[in-house]
């Protein structure tokens, strides 16, 4: 997998080309010309959807970006547009396929694919086994599937990366990278491919069905030591809730089968709204009687004052009649006041007054007695009525008894079939999970079979030497990279030099004290260790075809040889401005092109390496690598006459 060529497209629908080839690519220029902006542009189409071109010029005035990717036999064509303005990524993509694809116009960009999209068909292409990550059990992380995303580690050696002491890989600062880096290399180096892959699924698969066989065999062996127990205890509460099971001398688990043929007790309706009605009856009727008694103690108090106004009546006739002891006037026969003249008779008031009030007396003697007998048979009339509600409540009262204890029966009923319905629901349950002998058999010889396909898995798995071929593959990474670090000028070049993969460092082998690249000094050493790991490391998947891009992108790796970032920046491109700065080590920086060509053209044929560079040097095999003219006024990578986006 390598570039063919980079494609921006402006909002009027203009197209910027620029076009690699084997070998060697040398971009040089100015600062702000969009040099260290294409490794963001190449990695955004190979499937990452962060967006990381910085701000500026191109953000301001790109619509979509593209890159064609060259496989044997085919060409890819990855297409994005730039996410919204205020966006931080974007997931859609554009991807086209053919032997040879050139780059759309303007009016033929469109969506049809997404990031994930672009990974999968990248990853097949670049021939990436089938895989996943070996990751320990114990640990927290997650395995996944290495992808072309994860050889991005290995392509792109940026600006801040080239001569930093603490970091080797590109984004190995960032969280979670190191370990990834760690996890998926063996895979790409092909230590750990679809052979082991398979395995190690299938071994978690049988590793997975033991488990649950052995879980399935414990159970089986549990309840057939504690079956007669829980039998007994079945059976005990099967008699307590009174379900007929027969005669006791069958055994228990056939007693208890008998238990499943047990049919609830047909229980009378509980008929609440009739206790319901009886108790309103009641008050209706112990109402009435409170009424008629009341009646009945009016008529009695009745009674009670007429006898004593009876009483007094009588008492004062009594008094009254001596009024018959005065003389009777022989003449008339008439009474007369004795106290008046003689043959007067009752003439006088006080006389009239006296007999007059006898009268009234007389005659209200006569009505009270002439009102007793009615008296008398009321108070009959309802004394019986009296009787007749007291016989009718003592007779709702025994009603009511009756259906209340008709009620208890039921409630009590329906209790003993709830908890008889207990009991038999585990009786069935106990049943179901008995494990006749012949399962037993069965799971004890599926474990057997199981134990034996686990032990085969991980025999042949731990026939696979993955260890041993990775620390044979780091070893013949290493064969090269300390004849990097002589060719480049770095310091203990004398010495072996290996890939710590543990530390993701580089290591000088010095005899008695190993030296770590973090405790070296210079970024001329910084530099040579990075790109001798990275050669290296690239010249063992080429040389025996690994799935990993033949392509490494190097931004700016000459600033080391010059005195100062300004004196660097000063170069421009330009040949002159370049020889003219004298305090530069301009013979490093030769060594460091010549050692880059010869990469290129003698350890890893047709390897392509991208340089983004501020000098240039004039001999012919440079000159044939500069991919294009020095980029000298900015910005050389979008044209000055393109719009600005919308940002709206």
């Amino acid at each position: 997998m390598k570039i063919k060529s980079i494609h921006v497209y402006s909002n009027d629908g203009r197209r910027r080309d620029v076009t690699f080839h084997d070998g060697l690519n040398v971009i040089t220029g100015r600062s702000s010309t969009g040099k260290s902006a294409l490794s963001d542009i190449i990695e955004y189409c190979m499937g990452r959807s962060t967006f990381n071109v910085p701000e500026g010029v191109i953000r301001d005035r790109v619509v979509w970006f593209a890159v064609i990717y060259c496989f044997d036999g085919e060409e890819v064509l990855v297409a994005k547009p730039a996410p919204a303005p205020g966006a931080l990524s974007l997931n859609m993509a554009m991807v086209r396929r053919g032997a040879k694809v050139e780059a759309p116009d303007f009016s033929e960009l469109a969506v049809n694919d997404s990031d994930d999209g672009v990974v999968a068909l990248l990853t097949h292409l670049l021939g990436i086994p089938e895989n996943t990550t070996d990751v320990p059990i114990e640990s927290s992380r997650a395995s996944f599937d290495a992808n072309v995303k994860h050889a991005f580690y290995y392509l792109f050696q940026k600006q801040g990366i080239v001569t930093n002491k603490d970091q080797l890989f590109y984004r190995q600062n960032e969280p979670q990278q190191p370990q990834a880096i760690k996890d998926t290399l063996p895979i790409l180096l092909g230590v750990s491919g679809k052979d082991k892959f398979t395995l190690e699924s299938q071994l978690r698969y049988a590793q997975r069905e033991l488990r649950l066989n052995a879980k399935l065999l414990q159970q089986a062996r549990e309840g057939i030591d504690n079956s007669e127990e829980r039998a007994i205890g079945l059976l005990s509460e099967a008699r307590a809730v009174e379900i007929p099971l027969g005669d006791s001398d069958v055994p228990p688990t056939a007693l208890l089968g008998r238990a499943l043929d047990w049919k609830p007790t047909s229980v009378p309706e509980d008929d609440g709204a009739r206790v319901s009605g009886i108790e309103n009856e009641l008050l209706d009727l112990r109402e009435r009687r409170r009424e008629v008694q009341r009646r009945i103690d009016g008529a009695q108090q009745f009674a009670k004052r007429a006898e004593g106004f009876q009483s007094e009546v009588s008492e004062q006739r009594e008094r009254l009649s001596s009024i018959k002891a005065l003389p009777v006037d022989k003449a008339t026969g008439e009474w007369q006041w004795p106290f008046a003249q003689a043959n007067i008779g009752m003439d006088g008031p006080i006389a009239k007054a006296l007999l007059g009030e006898l009268e009234t007396l007389d005659a209200e003697l006569t009505a009270v007695a002439g009102e007793r007998p009615a008296l008398v048979a009321y108070l009959t009339d309802q004394q019986k009525a009296l009787a007749d509600i007291g016989d009718q409540i003592r007779g709702k009262e025994v009603e009511l008894s009756s259906a209340i204890a008709t009620s208890e029966m039921a409630t009590q009923l329906a209790n003993r079939n709830n908890a008889a319905s207990r009991v038999v629901g585990r009786i069935s349950l106990f049943l179901e999970n008995l494990v006749p002998n012949t399962e037993l058999l069965r799971l004890q010889a599926e474990e057997r079979r199981l134990k034996a396909r686990v032990a085969d898995l991980e025999e042949r798995l731990g026939a696979d030497d993955s260890d041993t071929r990775l620390a044979s593959t780091l070893s013949n990474i290493a064969l090269h990279m300390s004849g990097y670090i002589r060719d480049l000028g770095g310091e203990f070049g004398e010495y072996p030099a290996h890939l710590d993969l543990h530390h993701l460092t580089v290591v000088i082998d010095r005899p008695g004290r190993p030296i770590y690249m973090n405790r070296t000094g210079g970024g001329e050493n910084h530099l040579a260790y990075h790109l001798a790991a990275l050669l290296a490391l690239h010249r063992f998947a080429a040389t025996y075809d690994h799935p990993i891009p033949r392509f490494m992108l190097i931004d700016q790796p000459t600033q080391v040889y010059f005195p100062s970032e300004t004196s660097y920046a000063a170069a421009g491109g330009s040949i002159e401005q370049t020889e003219s700065q004298k305090d530069a080590d301009l013979e490093a920086v030769r060594r460091l092109f010549e050692t880059l060509q010869r990469f290129t053209t003698q350890d890893a044929p047709g390897f392509q390496l991208i340089v983004t560079e501020h000098a240039n040097l004039r001999e012919d095999w440079f000159q044939a690598a500069l991919v294009e003219d020095p980029w000298t006024k900015p910005p050389a990578l979008v044209p000055d006459n393109w719009p600005d986006v919308p940002l709206f």
